[in-house]
């Protein structure tokens, strides 16, 4: 089983989101047994609420914000400290980002790293990743990849 992590400002916010296209995907990708977690260098605290809600399997199985564990991207620990919550190494994660720096962190302690630029890229980096794991056509396209 792999895990997807994403960054929250700029990936599932901003001009560059398309939260629709990118939340049908993630409840693909759950469907088939990944494991996926939001991670933010949110400050956290009461003003984390609205992102800890999508936890619980609402969006994603878990929520890691840098104000609540004391530590923030690109610092290393944060990524091991996602990557334990979802029950993974960081070598079984993908972590996607708008921010060079962060996905830099990620690939140093392991994960496989997208740097995410707009949706429709982003998507299509995750199914050649996915689809590979999973040993067939593109996730959520019925695409039989032949």
């Amino acid at each position: 089983m792999w895990g997807l992590l994403l960054d929250v400002g700029g990936v599932l916010d901003g001009a560059r989101a398309d939260v629709e296209v990118l939340t049908a995907y993630v409840a693909e990708l759950r469907s088939r047994g990944v494991r996926t977690a939001l991670l933010s260098n949110d400050p956290g605290g009461p003003g984390g609420e609205p992102l800890r809600r999508l936890g619980d399997g609402r969006f994603v199985d878990e929520v890691v914000l840098s104000g609540d564990v004391g530590v923030a991207k690109p610092d290393s620990r944060i990524y091991r400290h996602a990557a334990a919550q979802l029950d993974l190494d960081p070598g079984q994660c993908v972590f996607v980002d708008d921010l060079a720096v962060n996905v830099r962190g990620a690939v140093a302690v392991g994960m496989v790293g997208v740097h995410h630029t707009d949706t429709a890229t982003t998507v299509a980096e995750l199914r050649i990743l996915f689809d590979h794991e999973f040993g067939h056509g593109h996730v959520g396209t019925g695409d039989s990849g032949e």
